[in-house]
């Protein structure tokens, strides 16, 4: 069994390099008492140019995301491109799924500060509107630098330096005083900023785990289908082996490039997890598995390291 505070602790390499595949939490990260810059409504239309089309970075289940401009000291609205950028995410309104995502975002990840979490600057609440203000990250998701058409191939090096970064803000959510599990790990929410450092995004779903010396906590069932671990799906039993399982789903995707969940794949390998797991513990598949992008360019003793993390987070869940 892998446990939540030993998820990994991989130095990139290159070459006949390996992959230690052993936990490390980051001694960097504390719990803070929420100091959140509370903004208007006029004042972030004032930021994102009223929310015009052009700044829109994205979009997900809570709303849109914008980018914007604040003043790096006082923190209020700039002119584009003076001061520091940020983004805004703002829900659907009239969203009872954007209400709670957002009273999450506030409660989970206004009072944390990690380098591998991404900083929540402020929030809005108004005429049933929510908004976040959140750190820009330049490079964006990690999902679009894997599958977006068109995108530069991650190196080998970079892919390990993600993979670092994510596990370590994910063990540092594990091992808070009052344990938090993340529940909603994916690759869109893996963030990178301009040194392609991995933070966490989109704490909308996260939720306090166990207490009492309970194993799980009960919960119905939420996140992304293909990354949710299949006890919880089945059981709504919540635990951080839960998000230990996504964190493998994560690398496996990391690692061959594919989605979890592809259709215009052949038969047999349109589900990632239940194509690539009979081929891990095999050496001889470590090619199959790669990503064809990296045109060989890893060390394959490391590469092979990775394979089995991988594994141990799939069969985690249920050992």
């Amino acid at each position: 069994m892998v446990a939540a505070s030993k998820v990994v602790h991989a130095q990139p390499c290159s070459g006949g390099g390996k992959v230690e595949v052993v936990a490390k939490a980051s001694n960097t990260g504390k719990i803070i008492r929420p100091n959140l810059k509370l903004y208007s409504l006029v004042e972030l239309k004032r930021a994102t140019r009223n929310f015009r089309p052009d700044t829109l970075l994205g979009e997900g289940g809570f709303g849109s995301v914008y980018k914007g401009w604040v003043d790096e000291n006082t923190l209020v609205p700039s002119k584009v491109g003076f001061g520091m950028a940020v983004a805004v995410k703002k829900s659907n309104a009239d969203s009872q799924q954007g209400l709670n995502e957002w009273q999450a975002e506030v409660e989970f990840l206004g009072k944390f500060s990690h380098p591998n979490l991404v900083k929540l600057i402020g929030y809005c609440w108004e005429q049933k509107q929510f908004l976040l203000v959140y750190e820009y990250m330049q490079k964006g998701s990690l999902d679009n630098h894997l599958f977006r058409k068109g995108a530069d191939t991650l190196s080998w090096d970079t892919r390990i330096k993600i993979l670092i970064g994510a596990a370590r803000g994910l063990v540092f959510l594990h091992t808070t005083k009052k344990q938090v599990i993340y529940r909603d790990f994916k690759a869109a929410n893996i963030l990178l900023d301009g040194d392609y450092n991995a933070k966490l995004s989109d704490f909308g779903l996260a939720k306090l785990g166990p207490a009492n010396g309970e194993s799980h906590v009960t919960t119905g069932v939420m996140g992304t289908y293909g990354y949710a671990a299949p006890e919880y799906m089945a059981s709504g039993h919540l635990s951080v082996k839960s998000d230990v399982y996504g964190f493998g789903v994560v690398l496996l995707e990391i690692i061959t490039g594919r989605r979890v969940l592809d259709l215009n794949r052949p038969n047999g390998e349109q589900n990632l997890v239940d194509w690539a797991k009979p081929l891990l513990p095999d050496k001889k598949k470590l090619r199959k598995l790669m990503d064809t992008r990296l045109e060989g360019q890893y060390p394959s003793k490391a590469a092979f390291q990775v394979l089995q993390l991988i594994l141990q987070c799939l069969e985690n869940i249920t050992t």
